[in-house]
């Protein structure tokens, strides 16, 4: 059965620190990147300090990611060392009563598999279920709930069409959609290695999906209404109806017939604003819109994040609703706001949730909630201006300090879930 549960979450080079082996790691040492990531957080050594915040804090999971570079280093080679590590940190989460939601790829990839190719590699697929399988013979039965991907588009969206995070490629649409393509097809082989291994047959595996709320740029206009439709459509159903149905279907490009059907035990969904969407025509990529200049819809934004981001608390109502059809439990992955006000993060939360409780008495299995993050952290291409966490970092001595909005996730939660 799954269980409600609730908490925070992060991921591996985020907040680890020392990811020597890979390709974020490169990048950043090249000078792609205004921000190097360094110790992040450097809770690869202080993690028991923060799994031990987040129990006194009352949660009952954590959400975490495992550093596939630092478990095979170089291909074919495997770190001992680095799976005793992570074996410390499933104990330290039992030790402390936090259910582990397990991601095993959250951006970063080893920089071997990236000099060879990275996911447009003609053995990607079959390199990432190597791992997988070293994974899951090592801790599958620590774990239940097991996230294979986090945002596969918003990788493609920032690697392969705006070029700003690894491997740097502008406008590659046709790249963006290979690599979509190998990440379903991993998604697959790891769902179906994990089910081998898992700790009992209460198994459970997702993606974590990125998911926004759209708007029409002008709610008058026909074509910003479709480019919407279709937007919403591609961006946020799809990945989970192929996942479903075994079948992936965009008109006009591909039919890509997956292995077996129905690889989601779960919704994973990573909420955080929405987009003002305008018409941009009616051929490839036009289809799907343009986002609108913030000037033209200026007067509907109520408040922005220290990031530019609109908060709007009832998008995460309508995603987790439009998700009702799936017949699936709903587990929000991610749901945060960068601010430096913590007032903000409390407003943020309470409206969130508010609308999360919502969701549950029209009926949406909304089965658990992740903050991000548990603590500041490193926002890739941001560095470490944006302020996710309700633990803040002192990064000049890597002290903690909970702030007051932990408290009031605490409150909200425990209502819910």
């Amino acid at each position: 059965m799954f269980k409600p549960i609730w908490g925070a979450a992060t991921s591996a080079h985020q907040v680890e620190g020392g990811n020597f082996w890979n390709d974020w790691w490169a990048w950043e040492q090249a000078g792609k990147s205004k921000f190097p990531s360094g110790q992040a957080c450097n809770q690869f050594e202080r993690f028991r300090e923060d799994f031990r915040l987040a129990r006194t804090l009352g949660h009952t999971a954590h959400r975490f990611s495992l550093e596939w570079s630092r478990l095979e280093p170089r291909e074919g080679e495997w770190d001992e060392a680095a799976f005793r590590h992570y074996d410390e940190v499933f104990a330290a989460l039992e030790e402390e009563q936090l259910e582990p939601v397990v991601t095993l790829h959250h951006f970063t990839n080893p920089t071997w598999f990236a000099e060879k190719g990275g996911w447009l590699g003609p053995d990607a697929v079959q390199k990432f279920a190597h791992y997988v399988r070293r994974v899951a013979q090592r801790f599958g039965q620590k774990a239940k709930y097991w996230i294979t991907i986090n945002e596969p588009l918003i990788y493609i969206y920032q690697g392969y069409i705006r070029g700003i995070w690894p491997p740097g490629m502008r406008d590659s649409f046709d790249q963006g959609f290979r690599v979509m393509r190998a990440f379903l097809k991993a998604h697959v082989e790891a769902y179906q290695i994990l089910h081998e291994h898992c700790r009992s047959e209460d198994c459970y595996v997702s993606i974590a999906h990125h998911l926004s709320a759209f708007s029409p740029c002008q709610p008058g206009s026909w074509g910003d209404r479709f480019n919407l439709s279709l937007r919403h459509y591609f961006l946020n159903l799809l990945p989970f109806k192929a996942l479903i149905s075994g079948c992936l279907f965009y008109p006009g490009i591909f039919m890509e017939r997956l292995p077996v059907k129905r690889t989601l035990d779960f919704l994973g969904v990573n909420y955080y604003t929405r987009d003002f969407i305008r018409y941009a025509g009616l051929l490839g990529v036009n289809q799907f819109g343009a986002i609108c200049e913030k000037t033209h819809h200026s007067n509907e934004i109520r408040e922005q994040n220290d990031l530019g981001w609109e908060v709007y608390p009832e998008g995460i109502y309508q995603v987790v609703s439009s998700l009702k059809r799936f017949d699936l439990p709903v587990l929000v992955t991610e749901n945060g706001i960068a601010t430096g006000d913590d007032s903000q993060r409390v407003r943020f939360i309470q409206s969130h949730l508010s609308q999360l409780k919502r969701a549950k008495k029209d009926g949406v299995p909304v089965s658990g909630y992740f903050y991000w993050s548990l603590v500041d952290n490193f926002e890739w291409a941001d560095g470490f201006r944006a302020r996710f966490g309700i633990v803040e970092v002192d990064y000049e001595n890597q002290a903690r300090r909970v702030r007051p909005s932990a408290q009031i996730l605490r409150k909200e939660c425990e209502e819910i879930f």
